[in-house]
């Protein structure tokens, strides 16, 4: 009888030949070049390696597997030589290796493992297919940049194992290992929005400065826009800038919830009653005010100062704030349980809500989830507080008339939600 998980595998591992094929056709088209390797080549490749890992499975003889991906590559190796591609003038060799990706994906597939197979496709096919947008986002990149990911790359993955997991202190608040784990969760959520600024660039406008700046640091978009709307070279209505730092308030938000999910999944319930409010209402400002502007959000803004949040150093740094937000919610637990969070967290907020949300998140986990939830939201709004006086102190009479009434209503939707819990 016809084995039909082996049919699904065989006609997943075609898809995976045509998906990356599909790619290089149009890229072929494209740059004319008749001699690369198509569609049909690349369909072809994936089914000698999809039999090679069937026969493998099958007959439980890998020597199969690694005959087709031989055979795969010695043809690949004896057309590039004998096509006169292996000159100094030629172009690459993306294509030769991507096929022998595929017949590899192919082979993954037929040995069990498609869905892994299907993921490597995606991310190969899209690394194909944003050639020019990734060359471009890698002349951005500056060297410093590169030295800070590799510094804190060899920090989390050859000192992080060597940290201890237990408390070191009396009060057993500071768990090095956890502490500095939940460093790199920070540093991951900044590095997501780092490189989406990177990438697009602040030519984009307000609006997706706004939204990718504020996964970095709402704080640095605030602090641009309101310098920006005094510059007598801005060509940006207030009410495009007053749209993208809404935009990147109401990003804070969502970020805050995704810390909190992973930390304590058991609040979110919770959390989101005052955290939605506070984020639509800072989404829906942003859209009046992006529509009041007649939509001029693709104008060309001042590009936004962040740090790369992949540096060692202010890793460094946030740790250590971190640890003292840790030690002292620690000790009002101890000492002044109740309202004391409450006053530690309007404190903490004033200059990173990152650590208080983190430190409240894992104290819900033992203690009261009202109080954590409530001093979340006090954080927040202390800090939406400090970035609205920014605004106020350095911005525009007419930006700033638009963002402190956008902060009432975010500080009215927070309370609602609060009381709402």
């Amino acid at each position: 009888m016809l084995d039909m998980d082996a049919v699904q595998s065989f006609v997943t591992a075609l898809a995976i030949g045509a998906l990356i094929g599909l790619e290089r056709e149009k890229r072929k088209i494209d740059e004319q070049d008749e001699s690369g390797m198509g569609l049909r080549t690349f369909i072809l490749v994936a089914l000698v390696g999809a039999v090679g890992g069937w026969l493998a499975r099958s007959l439980e003889a890998p020597g199969y597997m690694l005959t087709a991906l031989g055979a795969v590559t010695a043809t690949i190796v004896a057309a590039y030589v004998m096509g006169g591609r292996g000159q100094v003038e030629a172009q690459g060799i993306t294509t030769e290796v991507a096929a022998i990706a595929v017949c590899m994906l192919a082979g993954l597939t037929m040995l069990g493992h498609r869905e892994l197979a299907i993921m490597l496709a995606v991310v190969a096919a899209a690394a194909l297919a944003y050639k020019r947008s990734l060359q471009s986002m890698v002349e951005k990149v500056s060297w410093d940049d590169v030295f800070a990911g590799l510094r804190l790359a060899i920090a989390t993955f050859v000192v992080l194992p060597l940290l201890p997991h237990g408390a070191i202190d009396p009060w057993g608040a500071l768990k090095p290992y956890s502490l500095w784990l939940l460093v790199i969760l920070i540093s991951s959520l900044s590095l997501i929005g780092y490189v989406a600024t990177i990438w697009l660039g602040h030519q984009k406008g307000a609006a997706v400065t706004g939204l990718a700046g504020g996964l970095v640091s709402s704080t640095a978009v605030t602090l641009s826009f309101s310098r920006q709307s005094r510059d007598a070279d801005n060509r940006i209505p207030d009410f495009a800038l007053a749209s993208g730092i809404l935009l990147a308030w109401g990003i804070m938000f969502v970020r805050v919830v995704v810390e909190v999910l992973v930390v304590n999944a058991s609040l979110v319930p919770r959390l989101l009653i005052p955290f939605v409010a506070m984020g639509v209402t800072s989404g829906a400002l942003a859209w009046l005010f992006a529509v009041r502007g007649g939509g001029q959000q693709a104008t060309t803004t001042r590009e936004v100062p962040l740090k790369n949040p992949f540096s060692l150093t202010e890793a460094i740094k946030f740790g250590a704030f971190f640890a003292v937000v840790l030690l002292v919610v620690k000790l009002v637990q101890q000492y002044f349980p109740g309202e004391g969070f409450y006053v530690v967290a309007l404190l903490a907020g004033l200059t990173d809500v990152d650590a208080i949300t983190l430190s409240m998140a894992e104290y819900g986990l033992s203690g009261d989830p009202d109080i954590a939830v409530t001093s979340i939201v006090i954080a927040s709004l202390a800090n939406t507080t400090v970035k609205a006086g920014m605004v106020a102190v350095l911005a525009t009479t007419s930006l700033r008339r638009k963002i402190l009434g956008g902060t009432g209503a975010i500080f009215a939707a927070g309370a609602i939600g609060v009381v709402l819990i």
